[in-house]
């Protein structure tokens, strides 16, 4: 048996939602300033677009009275189907990237605010308010990290956006 080579695709237990999406988000921003991400300008721009669509799906933040749960889950799965067509719409590093923070914000969607009989369920949780704020916290650091990925430095246009069969570099 080879060892594994790639970081685990599930959520580590004990560790929340934020911590892992910092954790990602500081790969990612590692990768970018160290040159072994050459962000394509398309991949900006979705990254640009991926945070806007997070923001507006999760809403403000300061100084508000918190929503009732079931608000508080809408937005949260709206976020997540950001992500979903954010990797929809890319490949390579930017798609793993969307990946592993949908991964890390998954369990979401085993959440539930309504009252249920367990065999009911469907195996859903109500979760708790920690658990609901940990959640809403992660995506605002992957807001966060989107913007600061998509407005890095030397950006490329990718090999595919060549017209008319030149190199994208020799497109004026």
């Amino acid at each position: 048996m080879t060892p594994r080579s790639t970081p685990p695709t599930r959520p580590r237990p004990g560790t929340g939602m934020c911590a892992q999406v910092a954790e990602v988000a500081a790969e990612a921003e590692r990768q970018v300033r160290e040159g072994l991400w050459d962000l394509a300008a398309q991949d900006a721009a979705l990254a640009r677009k991926t945070a806007e669509g997070l923001a507006q799906a999760l809403g403000p933040d300061a100084g508000q009275e918190p929503l009732p749960v079931i608000d508080r889950l809408e937005h949260l799965r709206e976020a997540l189907a950001v992500l979903a067509l954010g990797i929809a719409r890319t490949h390579g590093q930017l798609a793993w990237f969307l990946a592993r923070a949908s991964t890390v914000l998954a369990p979401v969607l085993s959440w539930r605010s309504l009252p249920a009989d367990r065999r009911q369920s469907f195996g859903t949780v109500v979760p708790g308010p920690e658990a609901l704020a940990d959640a809403e916290d992660a995506v605002r650091r992957l807001h966060s990290a989107l913007i600061s990925t998509g407005t890095a430095p030397s950006l490329r246009p990718r090999p595919e956006s060549a017209v008319d069969g030149l190199e994208p570099d020799a497109v004026a």
